[in-house]
């Protein structure tokens, strides 16, 4: 029977998806994506045959009557942006999928908080600084369970928030009232890897004056804490060898 096969196409970058989402898009007949945040790039190796069609003006109604419609010719490349387990909405089209009995897979990709370390040179993980990393967003149309204040009361971890840089105000004004302090660092990182790529470096104090200043309104990364000055307030035990080792 033929399947649908969730494909993460990585945060921007077409070199960035996995051999295997590769070799998966050489071998597409009919590829359902993200038309309004998988760059055309991405789709380079399917072949000249290959049905393309964006889904960034579809409801979830028509993707499902979509799905209905071809999964008996074919199997169906869903391509989504990132990696598919992040705010790609495949939980709910899994669903689907159950409930009509059809076969899928989802091939993981690069995230785009770990394509933006990668870009920077950034550790999320510093040793005596941070030894977490949280990914959220800020609460907007789109409720979130966990409120900002639970988020940022993890006052000794690495921040991440996806989908939130225009309510910037809401994250900054909230981390002082929390009692993070002005120069706390706060990047911005628009389109991680790809060309046009923008990233604003600045702290509590400015950065809101700043992504006002840029522009940026959407596809875009928060990267909030002490993490950002990639200073270890410990040794790693890692690589701290005893000197009597030999």
């Amino acid at each position: 029977m033929n399947k649908v096969i969730f494909l993460g196409a990585g945060p921007g970058d077409p070199k960035l998806i996995t051999v295997k989402a590769r070799e998966i898009l050489e071998k597409a007949k009919l590829i359902l994506y993200t038309g309004s945040l998988v760059p055309k790039e991405v789709l380079s190796w399917v072949p000249d045959n290959c049905v393309i069609q964006s889904s960034e003006k579809m409801s979830y109604q028509e993707i499902f009557k979509f799905i209905d419609e071809y999964i008996t010719e074919t199997d169906i490349v869903r391509v989504h942006t990132g990696d598919p387990s992040i705010y790609s909405t495949i939980a709910k089209q899994i669903k689907f999928l159950k409930l009509k009995n059809i076969p899928y897979e989802v091939i993981p990709g690069v995230t785009a908080a770990f394509g933006a370390a990668a870009e920077l040179g950034l550790e999320y993980t510093i040793p005596g600084v941070s030894q977490t990393l949280i990914i959220s967003r800020v609460e907007g149309k789109t409720p979130n369970p966990e409120s900002i204040e639970n988020i940022l009361k993890c006052e000794n971890s690495s921040k991440v928030f996806y989908l939130s840089v225009s309510l910037i105000k809401q994250l900054v004004d909230k981390s002082k009232e929390l009692g993070y302090p002005d120069d706390t660092p706060c990047w911005i990182v628009e389109k991680a890897t790809w060309p046009q790529q923008r990233v604003i470096k600045g702290s509590l104090s400015d950065i809101e004056q700043k992504v006002e200043a840029s522009g940026i309104k959407r596809t875009a990364l928060i990267l909030l804490g002490e993490y950002l000055n990639q200073q270890e307030k410990e040794e790693s035990h890692l690589y701290n060898i005893p000197p009597n080792w030999c």
